[in-house]
C-alpha cells in the first residue's frame, strides 16, 4: 500500500534565530530573521483519510501572533477532504499548533501517545515551563475524548495502517511521535517537533523548547536512523519543506506540496 503524502501549510510567523534553538550563543553565530511556517500533514490512499496533526484556530493564532494564512477546513475544502471523512487522527504531540481542533473529525480515531496524553493530563503540565505551549481548552477537548473511548494510546511503535507506522521518540515533549509512510514515490518520514528546521538534523543543534535534552538527541538520532539514505524527511517547521517537494498547485507554492 502506498499513500499520497502532503504537507500543507496553514500558518507562518517571523521570529529571530536566538528564539528556536537551545542556548544558541553558544554556537557563535549573528542572530539573524527566521520565517517559522506551521504545518498540518495528510496521508490518503486505499481508502484511508489519515490527518498527522490539526494545526490551531485563527483565534489562537491571533493571540500568539501567528498568521493564520488558511484555516485548516477551509485548506482541507480546497483539498478536497470532509472532516467526516478523515478516519484516523494523528497527534504528533500536544502542543497548540498540533492538537488543536480535534473537534472537527467527528468519525476519527484519535492516536497520540501514550506517555504524551498522561503528561498533559497529569500534575506536572500545569507549570509555566509547560504550559506555555498548550491550550487548555485543546486538553480539556482530549480528556473528553479519552473518556468518550475515541482515544488510542499509542506505545512505542504502532501500525497504524497497511504502510503507515507511528514512532514514539520523545524528547521535544514527553510523547513526541513520528510518521513512517509507504508514499506513492518511496517512503516518508514525517519528522513533524521532532525536527523543526533542516538544520536540528545537519548541525546537530537541538530546538529551544523541550522536555528533556537527552531525549532530544536522541530523537535527533532516531530520525537519522530511520531514515536512511532513501527516505523523504519533512521537518515541522522549516519553510524549505515547501522547495524541497513539488508544489500541490503550481498556481500557488505556498499552499501545499506532495512529498510522495
Amino acid at each position: 500500500m502506498s499513500y499520497e503524502v502532503l504537507a500543507v501549510r496553514y500558518a507562518t510567523r517571523h521570529t529571530r534565530a536566538s528564539h528556536l534553538y537551545a542556548n544558541s550563543w553558544i554556537y557563535g553565530e549573528p542572530d539573524r530573521d527566521v520565517r517559522m511556517d506551521y504545518y498540518f500533514w495528510l496521508v490518503r490512499g486505499g481508502g484511508r483519510t489519515i490527518m498527522v496533526d490539526t494545526g490551531f484556530t485563527p483565534e489562537v493564532g491571533d493571540a500568539r501572533g501567528r498568521t493564520t494564512l488558511c484555516p485548516v477546513p477551509e485548506a482541507l475544502a480546497r483539498l478536497g477532504v470532509n472532516p467526516a471523512d478523515v478516519d484516523a487522527v494523528v497527534l504528533t504531540h500536544g502542543h497548540y499548533d498540533h492538537a488543536g481542533q480535534t473537534g472537527l473529525f467527528p468519525r476519527a480515531e484519535i492516536a497520540i501517545s501514550d506517555r504524551e496524553l498522561t503528561f498533559w493530563t497529569g500534575p506536572y503540565a500545569g507549570r509555566p515551563q509547560f504550559a506555555h505551549a498548550v491550550e487548555a481548552a485543546d486538553i480539556q477537548a482530549l480528556r473528553h475524548l479519552d473518556d468518550a473511548g475515541r482515544i488510542t494510546r499509542l506505545g512505542d511503535r504502532h501500525p497504524l495502517a497497511p504502510g503507515v507506522e507511528i514512532v514514539e521518540v520523545g524528547g521535544h515533549t514527553p510523547g513526541q511521535l513520528v510518521a513512517l509512510v509507504d508514499g506513492e514515490g518511496g517512503p516518508v518520514l514525517l519528522a513533524s517537533d521532532a525536527v523543526h528546521y533542516y538544520d536540528e538534523l545537519g548541525l546537530d543543534r537541538p530546538f529551544a523548547v523541550f522536555a528533556n535534552l537527552t531525549g532530544m538527541y536522541r530523537g535527533l538520532d532516531t530520525v537519522r536512523e530511520l531514515a536512511g539514505a532513501d527516505v523523504a524527511v519533512v521537518a515541522g517547521h522549516d519553510p524549505d519543506v515547501l522547495t524541497r517537494f513539488t508544489p500541490w498547485d503550481r498556481a500557488d507554492p505556498g499552499f501545499a506540496v506532495r512529498v510522495s
